[in-house]
C-alpha cells in the first residue's frame, strides 16, 4: 500500500513523464504545488472540493488509482485501471484499499459542506448518495490536510493506553478488526516477516521495475506528474536523474534496506494490523476506510504512521503471518507502524480536473 518505500535516495528511474498530467503551467515550484494540494477545505468549493479532499487519502505508491463521477446528488469512486500495479498488487487488493481511504475522506469533507453521504459498494465502484444535512465538522476533518505516511525513524516513545484504545476504536470497521501490537518480542517477530518480504520483492525484477516507474527523484519530476514516490517525502535528497542512475546498485541493496526496516520498526511505538472478515473487494474498501480513520486520528493525536506491507504482498508470508497472529481463516490486510516522529515534505496529488471522469 500507500507510499511505503525508503529507497528514494536519488535512484534512477525509467518512468515516462506524462505531459497531460503536468502541473507546471499552474505551479512554478514544488512548494507552490504542495500549498495547492494540501490547502484547507474551501466550503464554497462544492462537489469538486469534496473530490479534492478525497484525493488527499493514503494510496498505494501514490498512484492515485481513482476516477470520480459526479451526479446531481451523488458521486462515485471507481478504479482507474491504467494506474494498477500488477506486480505488487496482482489482485487489486491495495487498489480497493486506496479507494476505501478516499471514501473515508469524502465522508468528512461532505459533512463539512452540509451533505450527508450514504456509501454503497456495487460492482467495482463506491457510490456516495448525498442529502442535505446540517454542517458537521468531525474531529478528523482538520487532520486530512496534515496526514502523511511518514517513512522516517521515530523516537521510540510509547503511546499511552488511553490513546491506544482510541486508535483501536478508529481502526475498527464494518467487518474489519485491528490488532495493536506493542510487545517488543511480537514486533520483532513481525519485523522478520517484513524483512523476508522485502528481500523477496527486491529479488523480483517485475516488482523492481514497477517500483522504479513510480519514483520521482527531484522536484521537477514530482511537479511534472503530481503523483508517485518523491525522494524527499522519505527524507532523502532530490538528485538529477543523470546522477541517480549510476548510484542505483550502490545505494539500494537488500542489506541496506532491510537494516532500514529493522531500525524504523524498532523506533516505533507499535504496529497495527488490519484484518477483514473476508478477502474480497468490498471488505478491502472497508479496510481502507478503517485505516484512513486510524491515520487521521493518529495525526490529530500528534502521531506518525507508515506502511510496512511486505508480509501482505507476498502470498506465502501473508499466510504465515496469519498463522503467527492466530487469525484462523482470516488474512492480514495491512501492516502499519506508528509512533512519534518528524515532519517530512509532502507528496503531491493531481488536480481535480484530471481525476473526474
Amino acid at each position: 500500500m500507500v507510499n511505503r518505500r525508503s529507497v528514494m535516495a536519488g535512484l534512477a528511474c525509467a518512468a515516462v513523464m506524462r505531459p497531460q498530467q503536468s502541473f507546471a503551467a499552474t505551479a512554478a515550484t514544488y512548494e507552490d504545488a504542495v500549498r495547492a494540494t494540501w490547502a484547507p477545505l474551501r466550503t464554497e468549493g462544492g462537489f469538486e472540493e469534496i473530490v479534492r479532499y478525497a484525493t488527499l487519502a493514503a494510496n498505494s505508491h501514490n498512484t492515485q488509482p481513482w476516477r470520480f463521477t459526479l451526479g446531481p446528488r451523488s458521486m462515485a469512486i471507481a478504479p482507474d485501471l491504467l494506474r494498477r500495479c500488477p506486480a505488487v498488487d496482482p489482485n487489486d487488493h491495495h487498489l480497493f484499499v486506496s479507494l476505501g481511504c478516499a471514501a473515508e475522506n469524502l465522508t468528512h469533507a461532505a459533512l463539512a459542506l452540509g451533505l450527508r453521504p450514504t456509501l454503497r459498494f456495487e460492482g467495482s465502484a463506491i457510490t456516495a448518495d448525498l442529502e442535505n444535512a446540517s454542517v458537521q465538522q468531525s474531529p478528523l476533518l482538520a487532520a486530512i490536510p496534515r496526514r502523511q505516511s511518514t517513512r522516517a525513524v521515530y523516537d521510540g516513545r510509547p503511546v499511552a493506553n488511553d490513546l491506544l484504545r482510541e486508535l483501536e476504536r478508529a481502526g475498527t470497521g464494518e467487518g474489519v478488526a485491528i490488532l495493536l501490537i506493542t510487545d517488543r518480542k511480537q514486533m520483532a517477530a513481525i519485523t522478520d516477516y517484513v524483512v523476508e518480504g522485502n528481500t523477496t520483492q527486491m529479488r523480483d525484477q517485475r516488482f523492481m521495475e514497477e517500483l522504479k516507474a513510480w519514483m520521482r527523484f527531484n522536484e521537477g519530476e514530482a511537479v511534472a506528474t503530481m503523483d508517485g514516490l518523491f525522494s524527499r517525502t522519505s527524507g532523502n535528497p532530490a538528485l538529477p536523474r543523470w546522477l541517480a542512475r549510476p548510484l542505483l546498485p550502490f545505494v539500494f541493496t537488500e542489506r541496506g534496506e532491510n537494516d532500514k526496516y529493522r531500525a524504523s520498526i524498532g523506533s516505533s511505538a507499535g504496529l497495527a494490523v488490519f484484518v477483514a472478515e473476508h478477502d474480497d473487494a468490498a471488505h478491502w474498501v472497508e479496510v481502507g476506510r478503517a485505516c484512513q480513520r486510524f491515520a487521521l486520528l493518529a495525526t490529530s493525536l500528534g502521531l506518525k504512521y507508515a506502511f510496512v506491507n511486505q508480509p501482505v504482498e507476498v502470498p506465502r508470508l501473508r499466510a504465515q503471518l496469519a498463522t503467527y497472529l492466530d487469525l484462523g481463516a482470516r488474512l492480514p490486510d495491512l501492516v502499519v507502524r506508528f509512533g512519534t516522529g518528524p515532519e517530512l515534505p509532502k507528496s503531491l496529488r493531481r488536480p481535480v480536473a484530471q481525476v473526474i471522469a
